[in-house]
């Protein structure tokens, strides 16, 4: 069935449909053609990026012409799914609508944070049938309890299924027909739930639709409790191989910036845990720096330390960079000053022989 991903700016619409393309045209074998207007799907090269798999991608030279691209991947490209991020004009809309009644599957997305506001959207409101205001006679008004002129839906929904992006992890599904045609009558629709959490992976609940928000809430909640049951009753071992974990961290990052544990003020054998950067002025704690590496496993963590190692050319010297003042990136990466202070001497030189 054809389906329609709404939510607001940076909840994650395109990297879902990204992913779709990709499981489509790979794992199911379907004939996927992508219109990519902006590139932000296939990426900006001439080659797509291998993160759409083997979907086909059309560019689209004029935005304002996105339109005819759609109806021309259709008629030339014998496509059975069709991908268009960021559906945004009538024009648009009508031509999904085309796609749509051609058999074929048609996988889009659109900015909204809920469904009525598609059905408020004049341009947009075609995709879930549009809206119409209807005189109903005497009888029939007096039938439902509501007056002569009521709105209904004018067609069919182009997308029979709505999925609202509440978040990342919140998906709220829409049988688009039944939810528009009760949403215009102001009563409440039954939607399904999707949360996904780290205990149970992925919740399914049918709830009505003014309940929505306060399942994720109560969802949320109960992922918190188990996250704090879980963080109380870890055994001694566990806790015990965690300070191990680390201290083997800090022991490889000390032999990494040139210093080695040395015993503390109370004469123990804990090492040193504030070692000094070339180029930062103050010190930083070690614990801190560490910090960086949360959610890395000890050899993904020791991996970095020594790609760290490998690239600074000079054991300690690092590159303060950006607002941290660190020369990682915020993906744990590490960025050195590889050869930094080789060049600073060939440019010492070459200034005396000038001079």
């Amino acid at each position: 069935l054809p389906v329609l991903f709404l939510g607001r700016p940076g909840v994650g619409k395109t990297t879902v449909i990204r992913e779709i393309a990709r499981t489509l045209s790979d794992d199911m074998k379907k004939r996927v053609v992508i219109v990519d207007t902006s590139n932000e799907i296939g990426g900006d090269g001439d080659v797509p990026h291998p993160a759409i798999g083997g979907a086909r991608r059309m560019q689209v030279a004029d935005a304002t012409r996105q339109h005819h691209t759609m109806i021309e991947a259709v008629e030339n490209h014998m496509p059975e799914v069709v991908i268009v991020d960021e559906i945004g004009t009538e024009a648009e809309a009508l031509a999904c609508r085309t796609i749509a009644e051609r058999g074929v599957v048609l996988i889009g997305t659109a900015h909204g944070c809920f469904l009525e506001n598609l059905i408020k959207n004049p341009t947009l409101s075609d995709l879930v049938g549009g809206v119409a205001s209807v005189t109903l006679g005497d009888e029939e008004a007096r039938s439902r309890g509501c007056k002569k002129s009521v709105l209904e839906r004018k067609a069919p929904p182009t997308f029979p299924v709505v999925i609202e992006m509440r978040d990342r992890g919140a998906w709220v599904a829409h049988d688009t027909a039944e939810s528009v045609d009760a949403l215009l009558l102001n009563k409440v629709p039954k939607v399904q739930l999707r949360m996904r959490d780290p205990v149970n992976d992925v919740t399914c609940l049918e709830v009505a639709y003014d309940q929505v928000e306060a399942q994720i809430i109560a969802q949320l909640a109960a992922q918190t409790s188990i996250n704090t049951d879980t963080t109380s009753s870890r055994s001694p071992t566990a806790s015990a191989a965690e300070s191990t974990n680390s201290a083997n961290i800090e022991e490889l990052l000390a032999s990494i910036l040139g210093k080695q544990p040395s015993p503390s003020s109370s004469g123990s054998s804990s090492p040193d845990r504030s070692y000094s950067l070339d180029g930062l002025d103050s010190n930083i704690d070690a614990e801190a720096w560490l910090g960086r590496f949360k959610g890395l496993s000890e050899a993904e963590a020791l991996q970095e330390l020594q790609v760290l190692k490998y690239l600074g050319g000079q054991a300690g010297v690092l590159r303060p960079r950006g607002h941290n003042g660190l020369g990682f990136s915020g993906f744990g990466g590490a960025v050195a000053a590889a050869g930094g202070s080789k060049k600073k001497k060939r440019a010492t030189k070459l200034g005396a022989k000038r001079g």
